[in-house]
């Protein structure tokens, strides 16, 4: 088997036959009237069958011998045959076909549409030109690129010898683009937040710190999608905003976390609780319709429809029935055996980050769809306190297949309990959790001004990544992977 120098030497040398030949191997502009999609209308119209024209796209297969070539052309749109014979087309053309044309080449191909013997729609070709000339093979058809690591950071090769990946992701355009389109019709505004903050706010998370230069200050990637700024919005006189865009967290990796990856976050003055969860089943069943052509999905041993009723989970009461233990009563050391005896793994020692391991624990049993509600104060730290028990919060996540795919508040708008609640986080930063929130003490200062009840929700691509049935490494293009 030839190595990869010995290909690429060989393919070099046929480069060079081309350029001796006065043909261009990597031209600015090429022939071409019809993409490969366009040009099956072509055989729609019968009475076009015949018509003379270009087409261009990477060669994916060539077969045939002697004096006819069946050449399978892509192009991003669809596949074609150029039929490439001898007796049609100048005989040194053809000779240079053969001589200096490889699988993976792009190639532009004139000639006459048709149908094959076996009813095949084809380009019988009369000439052609060289649009790239490649210089290294495609992956073997049925083998492809097998080490993960080298197929992630070849993407490119792995979405053009796998169809189904492009379709994952012309499905993931399609999830956004449901997304805007749904909340732009209930009268949201697009907007844009800072990606570079003083202090990150809106999700508890470690993150990624860099320099300013000009300002000489080190400042931070955001871990949320503009929560703190799109509530300084609702005190500006916006009414309901929402943003779609990257998020960065320095934390590990799993087949649902990344430390990049996009998110979506909207805030809608005077919108209460109940409104705002009506709002949200509503946009994942649109979304699912939309995106799948479903509601029904089965994926990591869960079976869930999101046109079911949506239960309400009480989040101290689903702990005590899962694990025995009363999380806002509980000791630190009660909760620490027990998640030693559940066997479960957990960073940060203190009762905000065990309360909310041991939901973890409990949320990998939950199918769905489902509202977990009443969160403890501890771990909701920009949510408004519950009227009718001050220890808890008026907060839901949805829960679908054992997981988190999203996160509401009715949001803290009293500046007083605000500073007391960023009081706490940074007493937790203290002591050593670096996904605590940091203070953000022009925010109080947003809210001594007043700002309107709010309601936020905010989810990531994890949902998407949930309903392909998909790693959500999988489902981003160009997920980062370490250099060779």
């Amino acid at each position: 088997m030839s190595t990869l120098e010995e290909i690429r030497s060989v393919r070099a040398e046929k480069l060079k036959k081309l350029e001796d030949f006065g043909m261009n191997p990597y031209p600015s502009e090429i022939a071409r009237d019809l993409s490969l999609k366009e040009i099956k209308s072509q055989f729609e119209d019968k009475q076009k069958i015949g018509t003379e024209l270009s087409i261009a796209g990477r060669i994916m297969a060539i077969r045939g011998q002697g004096g006819i070539l069946f050449v399978s052309l892509n192009d991003g749109t669809g596949t074609f045959q150029s039929v490439v014979k001898k007796d049609e087309m100048d005989e040194k053309l053809f000779s240079l076909f053969e001589d200096a044309v490889d699988i993976g080449d792009f190639i532009s191909v004139t000639g006459t549409t048709f149908t094959t013997k076996r009813g095949e729609e084809s380009l019988l070709a009369k000439s052609w030109t060289m649009a790239t000339k490649s210089l290294l093979p495609l992956p073997e058809k049925w083998a492809g690129l097998q080490d993960e690591e080298e197929r992630l950071r070849k993407r490119y090769l792995d979405i053009l010898t796998k169809p189904e990946l492009k379709e994952i992701f012309e499905k993931k355009t399609l999830f956004w683009n449901t997304v805007r389109t749904f909340l732009k019709e209930k009268n949201f505004t697009e907007v844009e937040t800072p990606t570079l903050e003083i202090t990150t706010g809106g999700a508890e998370a470690r993150p990624f710190k860099t320099h300013h230069n000009d300002f000489d200050m080190d400042v931070f990637l955001r871990i949320s999608v503009g929560e703190l700024w799109q509530k300084r919005l609702m005190a500006g006189g916006f009414e309901r905003t929402f943003e779609i865009g990257k998020v960065y967290r320095n934390e590990g990796t799993s087949p649902e976390h990344l430390q990049e990856f996009t998110n979506m976050e909207f805030y809608a003055a005077y919108m209460t609780f109940e409104q705002g969860k009506k709002l949200i089943i509503e946009l994942c069943r649109e979304v699912a319709n939309k995106t799948f052509g479903t509601t029904k999905f089965s994926v990591k041993g869960h079976t869930f429809d999101l046109d079911d009723e949506w239960k309400e989970l009480d989040y101290v009461g689903t702990v005590k029935e899962m694990t025995g233990v009363e999380v806002l009563s509980a000791t630190e050391d009660e909760m620490r055996n027990k998640l030693e005896e559940l066997g479960v793994k957990y960073d940060g020692d203190n009762k905000e980050r065990m309360t909310d391991s041991l939901w973890k624990y409990c949320r990998k049993q939950i199918s769905g769809p489902a509202f977990l509600v009443n969160h403890p104060v501890l771990v909701a730290p920009l949510s408004t306190r519950h009227p009718d028990n001050p220890e808890l919060t008026k907060t839901l996540q949805i829960i679908l297949a054992g997981s988190e795919m999203g996160r509401a508040h009715a949001e803290l708008n009293d500046p007083i309990e605000q500073t007391k609640r960023f009081e706490k986080q940074q007493e937790l930063l203290k002591e050593g959790d670096n996904e605590a929130m940091m203070t953000d003490n022009e925010f109080v200062e947003m809210l001594e001004h007043g700002m309107p009840p709010t309601f936020g929700f905010g989810f990531g691509e994890r949902l998407f990544s949930t309903l392909t049935g998909k790693p959500i490494r999988e489902t981003q293009l160009f997920p980062l992977v370490k250099p060779k």
